[in-house]
């Protein structure tokens, strides 16, 4: 067998949603800086209830029943919701107060290499070696993309959270996913979020101060909630359980080239040489990575009959 092959079609359709995934992560940036001043847990909050109003609706159409967790699942549920979700946005908040942008990015995109060797074990595999040897070449793309700032002890802290952040969102759901797969972790992950920066909202903000907000921000907030949550939730988790978390990692590659494609066309200048090299590199860990022909999928569990009946969170 021909192990170098590039993937086949079917592999293809299954990470081209992961991509499109980080794509509209990437680009978030640029839109979130529209937020800095607005406050932190009220506007995610909003930005979390409404994006769990959307999935319920999407699943409604798509005729997508959405089960209720049992038993641990509603830590696994809940652990996806204090990480991927609200600790990150903190961390990241934080984080930049401390140190440049570009130390919390180059953080969270070594990713792949948790993923990479912690995935594979949750899904019962060993970790693959040609994604633990393409994961590192990911990161060193993505590190001179986004380049180097300066930090300080506080901030190395803030961006070593957002990258355990960043990892827990994928490897938490790897339990979950067989039996509630890409939607029904989406909605009870984003709902449970939403339930939690509320509380936060009430302990540390005050609610009224949404009112200050302005159209601008009141727009950017609505399109984290719809293309940065609920479509691109949908996307990443459809990818996780088709090809693994491991090969799925070496996607968040694709996160820092879009934020600075998108910096450049929004105004932010032509990027460098830096850029271009990084951008050469994390194609070549990407390609090296993912023609791996054995995706090892996490495939969903048959559910009984009485299983199928949608159920809201």
């Amino acid at each position: 067998m021909n192990t170098s092959a590039p993937p086949a079609p079917s592999a293809l359709r299954d990470l081209a949603p992961g991509a499109i995934g980080m794509v509209l992560v990437g680009g978030s940036v640029t839109v979130s800086r529209s937020l800095v001043h607005a406050p932190l847990f009220a506007t995610q909050a909003v930005r979390y209830a409404a994006a769990t109003l959307l999935l319920l609706a999407f699943a409604r159409v798509a005729r997508v029943p959405v089960l209720r967790p049992r038993g641990r699942e509603w830590l696994w549920l809940a652990g996806i919701a204090a990480t991927g979700l609200v600790l990150f946005n903190v961390a990241v908040v934080r984080g930049v107060a401390h140190a440049e942008p570009a130390v919390i990015a180059v953080a969270v995109a070594s990713v792949p290499v948790l993923l990479g060797v912690i995935g594979p074990l949750l899904e019962g595999r060993s970790p693959r070696r040609r994604i633990l040897l393409a994961a590192p070449v990911v990161v060193a793309g993505a590190v001179l993309v986004e380049g180097t700032g300066r930090t300080d002890a506080a901030g190395v802290a803030w961006a070593a959270l957002a990258l355990a952040c960043e990892a827990g969102f994928t490897l938490l759901a790897v339990p979950v996913l067989r039996r509630h797969g890409p939607w029904g972790v989406s909605v009870h992950a984003v709902w449970l979020g939403a339930v939690m920066l509320g509380v936060l909202t009430l302990l540390t903000e005050r609610p009224s101060d949404l009112l200050d907000l302005g159209p601008a921000q009141w727009a950017a907030a609505g399109y984290l909630a719809v293309m940065v949550t609920a479509v691109a939730f949908l996307l990443w988790y459809r990818t996780v359980a088709a090809v693994g978390a491991g090969r799925a990692g070496l996607l968040t590659g694709v996160a820092p080239l879009a934020a600075a494609a998108i910096g450049a066309l929004s105004g932010g200048g032509m990027p460098g040489l830096p850029v271009w090299l990084g951008l050469v590199v994390v194609i070549a860990g990407l390609a090296a990575g993912l023609r791996d022909p054995r995706p090892g999928p996490v495939r969903e569990e048959p559910r009984r009959r009485e299983e199928r009946a949608p159920a809201s969170p």
